[in-house]
């Protein structure tokens, strides 16, 4: 579980880029931030399979750690983290900050923008992979 002073900070962090009016949500520009940054190990999308990360159709509103047939880290799997925006934003910046014990080896996504576009790609899919 991250420390409390780390979640707030992430928290924190994460709020301010997605309510800030200076950085807009571009889900197009997200599906290009998600193919560097993501593409490697996760997919989304109708024929999305777990792969070294997890499917992550359907990641706002789901509880980390939860995709059927995926072999979580134990602090995934304990964690009581549910994506939304916030969320998601802060793990992606830091992800071993934010959830110590994480298997996900990811240094971290830092521009703000790129945080703000990638997460509205992924809000984009529901659970089967069809889009919003």
């Amino acid at each position: 579980m991250p420390s409390l002073r780390r979640l707030a900070a992430s928290t924190f962090i994460a709020a301010a880029v997605a309510a800030s009016p200076s950085v807009a949500q571009d889900a197009g520009r997200g599906e290009q931030v998600f193919k560097r940054a993501c593409a490697v190990c996760h997919m989304v999308g109708p024929a999305a399979k777990n792969r070294v990360g997890p499917v992550l159709n359907g990641i706002v509103g789901r509880k980390a750690g939860t995709v059927a047939g995926f072999p979580y880290s134990p602090a995934s799997r304990r964690s009581d983290v549910v994506w939304d925006d916030q969320t998601l934003a802060a793990y992606l910046r830091d992800p071993r900050a934010f959830m110590p014990g994480t298997r996900m080896i990811y240094a971290g996504l830092r521009n703000d923008r790129d945080l703000a576009d990638l997460v509205a790609y992924l809000r984009r899919f529901d659970a089967a992979g069809g889009t919003r």
